[in-house]
């Protein structure tokens, strides 16, 4: 899965974590589904319909009021008009397309990669509270560390999560950009 915009873990952790926990009832194949498997080539954002049957009280910590739509790089269309084509992330790939950081959905979690530092990063627990504030400094995702947090929580933290069921990702790596 590509992500254009807004790639940095203080604004993805927080939609994929609440989206895993309210919106697909904490099945980590099918946020996957919709994710990777429902659109054509990637995204453009994500946006706050992740957030649907989130709480409103976690959308509004989340968003401070605002929605926007998550948008798909589906209406892309190629230089000889042929339809678009999903490509692998792969390191070439990452690197041609400047793509600083990758998301991928474990059972356990989400692994978050400073593609800037390493190839691995550390896993994001299922069960985290989305209100959690995650630091955004590439050099702070080691894969030897646990994941960076500014602070533990923006709120009270909901109920803990009971553990997801394995999925195969779509592509190599799952990456958003910036």
């Amino acid at each position: 899965m590509h992500v254009q915009l807004d790639g940095v873990p203080s604004h993805h952790l927080p939609l994929l974590l609440a989206a895993y926990q309210h919106k697909f009832g904490r099945n980590v194949e099918a946020m996957s589904r919709h994710l990777t498997d429902d659109v054509a080539v990637g995204w453009e954002e994500l946006g706050t319909d992740l957030l649907d049957d989130a709480p409103p009280a976690l959308v509004a910590a989340l968003t401070g009021g605002e929605q926007w739509p998550s948008r798909t790089l589906d209406h892309l269309i190629t230089p000889d008009g042929s339809p678009p084509v999903r490509m692998a992330v792969t390191d070439e790939t990452a690197d041609a397309l400047d793509m600083q950081w990758g998301y991928v959905l474990h059972q356990q979690g989400i692994e978050v990669i400073s593609l800037l530092h390493e190839d691995i990063g550390p896993v994001v627990d299922w069960a985290t509270d989305p209100r959690t504030a995650f630091n955004d400094h590439p050099a702070a995702w080691s894969s030897l560390d646990p994941a960076p947090t500014i602070r533990a929580s923006r709120g009270t933290p909901p109920p803990s999560a009971p553990a997801a069921s394995p999925v195969q990702a779509g592509t190599p790596r799952p990456a958003a950009r910036r």
